[in-house]
């Protein structure tokens, strides 16, 4: 398979594991109910670390991923922060933050990308698949990147999100109406995409006409281009009329037998009259719950960036700390990723989580169902509590929200032989502002009309964007969006588990955080629940072995002979290993020592792990 190559490739290929593992830390007064590291999440810190922080957790175990990354167009103003031990790498630092005359913004993008989607693709489950938003930037290149990464045959789709409710008018060249919604699986061979529910106007198309007993029924087309060698033969219709065979070029579509079957079930339209050319019913009652999911979602159908904006103005405007997002993606858009790529107890990640629609989407398709989803959302920003978790906790709790909404009464684009009938435009304007009872001073003629109009709006405004003229109706209102409900923990990243501080006792991690990392090191996977039974020192099970950790937070335990793995200790593991509520594996042990040799190890079915503390116990 052809490779991407970018400067800084060698550098980046393996820098996931170089970085350091830092704890979540909760901040229980920033969440919204009781913190739980096991249900929703907003962390703030850098999101490769972040994401290296969920590994011990949540690896294998993410449903879905939604992410959308900086488009690199020039003017966002994204820094290459990585701490990559490189010169090249640390000259680019000095030309933060990345913009159009950086002849490297390429280069930097795919630097940043690499090390986040291999993490990302560590995360997802068996199951799982990614969705990531861009535009032409970089889509073109983030594609081989993510067949590098998951692999060409994982794939799915490219799906193009019309994002724009009207043209760009200011445009050099073509009005840019849409961007990119790449999607790719862990493994397409078992993905399973879930069915769009069908839309009022798609069940509106089937009907009842005969009083079929087996309910409304939609035409299908009798007759194909396929050839199909029992596809030619005559049909006689009810009222006698002879069809010789299929229109010229076609063929039917069934063989004659099944015709008449078809016939004898009336499953066939003639027509009121019985005339007309042959179609096969299709039940309701019988076709598929849903319909498959299309390439091309329409701005009507997952929101614009027009309505994003507005969204989230009405959800902050009223008392916020922070100015609102600039580029925010719809709620509906990643609603529709949820409702084709997850379940109704899906986790789903956002690691660029921005203004937070990620988990307003999660928040409102369990609210809408009734289902379990969960969130983690990553936001590195300085607006990661006054934006993103603030946003969160409005679409749980409510919000008051007092803003103006606009309806747009005109709209007409300009051009030299309307600019010379000004005034016809203007009388335009006046008509609409007299039918709503808000005539402009000194319009005379039609003042008549406005004393008996009924007022919509508080005042209209006219103005003339992208060529376009727009008659607006403003009105100021004033609700309560009621709260979806649910809770979240608000994290930030501890200090980095440092094998020289813990070497010299300067900084103990606690039993916990030491032993989610230490057990997804060994074995790959995510910390799972602590049995309720569980004895001292037990981590976890993996997959062929349980997990033990024999250690405390102080330096006085760590040098004294109960740390060590002693005989009677062994015998403890091995007995509990035995019992019949846990499977017959073999046990693995970190501990700071051993009072028991190999053989004895073995005999009980142990692995023992050195901890690093055993190099200072005499110190």
């Amino acid at each position: 398979m052809p490779e991407i190559v970018f400067k800084g490739k060698e550098y980046v290929y393996n820098h996931h594991l170089t970085v350091p593992y830092r704890p979540l830390v909760v901040h229980a007064d920033k969440g919204v109910g009781a913190p739980d590291l096991a249900g929703n999440l907003v962390i703030h810190g850098d999101n490769l670390a972040a994401l290296k922080s969920l590994l011990p957790r949540y690896a294998g175990k993410v449903d879905l991923v939604f992410i959308d990354p900086p488009y690199n167009t020039g003017n966002e103003g994204w820094c290459y922060s990585d701490r990559v031990n490189s010169p090249i790498m640390k000259e680019w630092l000095s030309t933060n933050p990345v913009d159009a005359d950086d002849l490297l913004r390429h280069d930097k993008w795919l630097c940043m990308m690499w090390p986040r989607l291999t993490l990302l693709r560590e995360l997802l489950s068996d199951s799982g698949s990614i969705w990531m938003t861009l535009d032409d930037n970089e889509v073109h290149r983030a594609r081989m990147v993510m067949d590098e990464v998951f692999g060409e045959e994982n794939f799915i789709s490219n799906c193009i999100w019309h994002k724009m409710d009207s043209p760009k008018n200011t445009a050099q060249h073509f009005s840019v109406d849409h961007d990119y919604v790449l999607v790719y699986a862990k493994h397409a061979a078992g993905w399973e995409l879930n069915l769009l529910p069908r839309t009022e106007g798609m069940l509106a198309r089937y009907q009842n006409p005969d009083n079929d007993p087996r309910g409304p029924w939609l035409l299908s087309d009798l007759d194909a281009r396929n050839v199909y060698s029992k596809g030619l033969y005559p049909i006689t219709t009810p009222s006698g009329r002879v069809i010789t065979g299929p229109p010229k070029g076609k063929y039917w579509r069934i063989s004659e037998e099944k015709f008449r079957e078809y016939v004898a079930d009336n499953r066939i339209w003639w027509g009121s009259d019985g005339s007309a050319a042959p179609n096969i019913k299709r039940f309701l009652c019988e076709v598929k719950d849903g319909v498959v999911p299309q390439t091309i979602w329409r701005w009507e159908d997952v929101g614009s960036t027009r309505n994003a904006k507005t969204e989230l103005l009405n959800i902050l405007a009223a008392g916020s700390e922070h100015e609102v997002f600039v580029t925010p993606k719809p709620v509906a858009l990643i609603e529709r990723a949820l409702a084709i790529g997850a379940g109704r107890d899906a986790l789903v990640l956002d690691s660029f989580a921005g203004s937070g629609t990620t988990a307003h989407a999660v928040l409102k398709a369990n609210a809408k169902d009734g289902g379990s989803r969960r969130f983690i959302l990553v936001e590195g920003e300085d607006y990661a509590d006054t934006l993103t978790a603030e946003r969160v906790r409005r679409a749980i709790n409510g919000y008051a929200w007092v803003g103006t909404q606009r309806e747009t009464l005109l709209e007409q684009k300009i051009t030299l032989t309307q600019l010379k009938k000004a005034d016809t435009l203007l009388k335009q304007i006046d008509a609409i502002k007299a039918r709503e009872g808000l005539l402009a001073e000194g319009a005379g003629d039609l003042a008549d009309q406005a004393s008996t109009a009924v007022r919509r709006f508080d005042r209209i405004e006219a103005k003339v964007d992208d060529g376009v003229l727009r008659v607006e109706g403003l009105r100021k209102l004033s609700e309560r969006a009621p709260g979806l409900g649910g809770s979240f923990a608000y994290c930030t990243l501890g200090e980095p588990l440092s094998l020289e501080k813990m070497l010299s006792g300067e900084r103990l991690p606690a039993w916990g955080e030491l032993g989610e990392w230490l057990f997804h090191t060994a074995t790959g996977g995510a910390l799972p629940p602590r049995p309720a039974d569980a004895p001292e020192w037990y981590l976890g099970r993996a997959q062929d072995r349980h997990v033990w950790l024999v250690y405390r937070d102080e330096l006085a335990f760590l040098k004294s002979p109960q740390a060590a793995l002693t005989l009677s200790l062994a015998e403890r593991m091995a007995a509990w290993g035995r019992s019949a509520t846990q499977p017959p594996l073999r046990h693995l042990v970190f501990a700071p020592a051993k009072y028991l040799s190999n053989r004895q190890l073995q005999a009980l079915g142990l692995d023992f792990a050195a901890l690093p503390f055993a190099l200072y116990r005499e110190g």
